[in-house]
């Protein structure tokens, strides 16, 4: 029988058990120590251990891939202060799980130093519209530096991600109004383009348009010229007696009188006030004859013979 103030057997057992087994996770190891001094890697699954000859398990490490978020503070060339948000991506070497271990204290923090000293040696030799141009870049010497470094310590560096830049509020609003003046300035220049090329095709057109007319107004007069000149010759022919310059004076006042009357058809809206004076078609005509007989010089085909 057990003594008063002495545990149960079984229990004594159990807890003897439960000191000498270890259990690591998978993608999970276990440091063993015997008396202070590594003894070796206990890999996943049930491993003994004889914790009466002073072994015991110091420790477990994932050998998973781990990731680490670093934001780190600095400037650019341009004075502009901004937060790197860097992602290292990092995983223990199976084939130096004892340097991972013994080697560094604080292995995040280790690299956190090596990102900042990264970020901050690359960063302020480059304007702010450089470093956002120029991540992949950045990304790749944090990387090279890490992967260095951090293997003679028994860590695989995977990937390095800068994963955001964060310049001020103000910064910001005035980059974005900085692109939005510019965007004006292009818009405004297309704009004017437009314009230019719209007014010059409208004078092209009007060009054209005014070419024609002039066209259509010189065959129009050709036409009248062509039915004055006909209609003079068959009234003579019927009518002996009269001469060519009656026959134009009568036409001549035909017409007057022709005009007066779309005049007045066309007026009826408003009161319209002329000079009416039909002995002056005389002088209108010996005006027309006169510039017949100026023509004839230079087109003598296309002339009337004053009789």
């Amino acid at each position: 029988m057990p003594s008063e103030g002495c545990c149960d057997c079984l229990s004594c057992l159990c807890c003897c058990c439960s000191c000498c087994v270890t259990c690591p996770e998978q993608e999970t190891v276990a440091v063993v120590e015997k008396c202070g001094r590594f003894s070796h890697i206990a890999l996943p699954g049930c491993n003994f251990v004889n914790c009466f000859c002073g072994v015991r398990v110091a420790g477990t490490m994932s050998l998973r891939v781990q990731q680490l978020d670093v934001k780190c503070e600095t400037k650019t060339q341009d004075n502009v202060f901004l937060v790197v948000v860097i992602s290292v991506q990092y995983q223990v070497r199976k084939d130096s799980m004892f340097d991972a271990y013994y080697k560094l204290t604080n292995p995040r923090q280790q690299i956190s130093a090596y990102v900042f000293d990264e970020v901050r040696a690359a960063v302020p030799k480059l304007t702010l519209d450089d470093v956002y141009e120029m991540k992949e870049e950045i990304a790749k010497n944090i990387k090279d530096a890490l992967a260095k470094n951090m293997s003679e310590y028994g860590y695989l560096i995977i990937h390095v991600l800068v994963n955001d830049l964060e310049p001020a509020h103000k910064v910001k609003d005035a980059m974005n109004e900085i692109n939005a003046a510019r965007r004006l300035r292009v818009a405004a220049a297309e704009k004017a383009e437009a314009n230019k090329l719209a007014i010059v095709k409208a004078a092209e057109a009007e060009a054209e348009a005014k070419y024609l007319q002039g066209q259509g107004i010189a065959r129009q007069r050709q036409a009248i010229i062509h039915g004055l000149r006909d209609s003079v010759a068959d009234f003579r022919v019927r009518v002996y007696s009269v001469s060519s310059r009656e026959v134009l004076s009568l036409m001549l006042i035909t017409q007057y009188f022709d005009t007066l009357k779309d005049v007045g058809s066309h007026s009826r809206a408003s009161t319209l006030f002329l000079n009416h004076s039909p002995s002056g078609v005389g002088d209108i005509a010996q005006q027309i004859r006169n510039s017949f007989l100026e023509a004839s010089a230079a087109a003598p085909g296309m002339a009337f013979k004053q009789e």
